[in-house]
């Protein structure tokens, strides 16, 4: 519902602004720096500090897993020696610093939005350091808010240390022993891999991502779909919008030059693999029954790509090296693989299991019955309160380095074109003030 803005109140509010712009991330600054070029000045309000998440949540080893090229950020490219390579996490967070610098909009680090309403002229922000007005309000927090685990995590006794992806740094951190990773997304997978080259017994939980070819014919498999414009099609030009932004990035890395990750290759070496989590308790973990069905999916996955490569090489007559088709190194068998693992054999668990939307701080009805918000490109049925950086909120780039300056753009547009709308508005009103008088 609607709220009034009582005198007390407008008294009140530390701030009134154009147009807020919450979070400073890749999509926040990208925002500002398209507003300000429209001759709109927005401020921004950052929960911790610019590059936060990138700093603070990402793995010592952590680096893009897709090229530097890609990163291109609106009128501010990826400039450095190595446009092949893959920025690791400290690069990343420099290279933020750097485009902030170039948005020029005022940013305030430290501050919380805790509430946000609707009031007659826009919007009410309530924060750790007082309240706020907007006219417009642009969410620009991303969709990834807290981590999930499986519902019985907490059976497993203290002894065992668990920690989500976000907080995982490095294998020192963790208590001597065998680890459990649960999860083969990008996360899962590198973290595994990551505690696997230390010299760690790993085991890996897989569920049903799918993995990427890293090079293919000659070229990085991105540049490939890039030319192909795999990235700039529209999530609606897919039969099931909601399918595809449900689904799991695909499994590869940037690490060491970047490479793939084939676990049945990490197999053979000694990473331990087993299907999907079912249940757990105090002493042991049971695993379903399906590794074999995953690691296939994720190679028919790896598979689908690469003719869809060969089919475009082929449709364009371009010259490109052959290459063997593909041949699972290994296969699980009962004596290499367990669908149990006692509780005593490991001494972490790291759980890489996804996250979960938090928007509950926003009280505008904009949202689905999944605390999702929906919206048009990021325009929300509200007038005024608009959302960037979302999974798929147009492309496959919407939220990347790749294809937010392209979201930026396109909501910078839609924001001037509403205020102008009501600035002529305005004017037309005082001229009938001035006329009548």
């Amino acid at each position: 519902m609607q709220n009034s803005e009582p005198a007390r109140l407008r008294d009140s509010v530390r701030d009134r602004h154009s147009t807020i712009v919450i979070g400073a991330g890749q999509a926040g600054l990208s925002m500002a720096y398209c507003l300000q070029k429209r001759g709109l000045q927005p401020l921004v309000l950052e929960k911790h500090r610019i590059g936060f998440a990138w700093d603070q949540q990402r793995w010592d080893s952590f680096c893009l897993v897709t090229p530097n090229w890609q990163c291109r950020l609106p009128d501010f490219p990826y400039d450095g020696a190595e446009p092949e390579g893959f920025m690791g996490r400290q690069a990343i967070v420099d290279y933020l610093h750097r485009f902030a610098k170039t948005c020029r909009a005022p940013i305030r680090e430290g501050v919380t939005v805790q509430r946000l309403q609707q009031c007659d002229r826009g919007f009410q922000l309530l924060t750790n350091e007082g309240e706020y007005w907007a006219q417009q309000v642009v969410i620009a927090t991303g969709a990834y808010h807290e981590p999930k685990r499986h519902p019985l995590a907490a059976r497993l006794p203290e002894s065992i240390v668990q920690i989500d992806a976000r907080d995982y740094r490095n294998p020192e951190q963790l208590p001597p022993g065998a680890v459990l990773v649960v999860g083969s997304g990008q996360s899962g997978c590198q973290i595994a891999e990551d505690l696997f080259l230390a010299g760690r017994t790993v085991h890996l939980s897989v569920g049903s991502a799918p993995r990427s070819p890293r090079r293919y014919r000659g070229r990085d498999v991105v540049d490939w779909l890039d030319q192909m414009g795999y990235y700039d099609t529209p999530i609606d030009a897919h039969a099931d919008p909601r399918s595809v932004r449900r689904k799991t990035n695909h499994y590869l890395t940037g690490r060491d030059g970047g490479r793939e990750i084939d676990l049945r290759q990490r197999a053979k070496e000694g990473l331990l693999l087993h299907g999907r989590l079912f249940t757990l308790t105090s002493q042991a973990i049971q695993f379903e029954d399906n590794l074999a069905t995953h690691l296939d999916a994720a190679d028919a996955v790896y598979c689908r790509i690469r003719r869809s490569i060969d089919d475009f090489i082929a449709q364009h007559q371009l010259e490109a090296p052959e290459e063997p088709p593909y041949q699972p190194c290994w296969q699980p068998t009962e004596s290499q693989t367990s669908t149990q693992l006692l509780v005593a054999e490991i001494a972490a668990v790291i759980w890489c299991t996804g996250y979960r939307s938090d928007f509950s701080w926003v009280e505008v009805p904009v949202f689905d019955g999944s605390g999702l918000p929906v919206h048009q490109r990021g325009v929300t049925p509200v007038p005024g309160l608009y959302f960037i950086g979302l999974p798929w909120l147009h492309t496959w780039g919407s939220g990347r380095f790749c294809g937010v300056g392209q979201d930026a753009e396109y909501l910078a547009d839609q924001i001037q074109w509403r205020r102008d709308r009501r600035d002529a508005s305005q004017e037309r009103l005082e001229c009938t003030a001035l006329l009548g008088s």
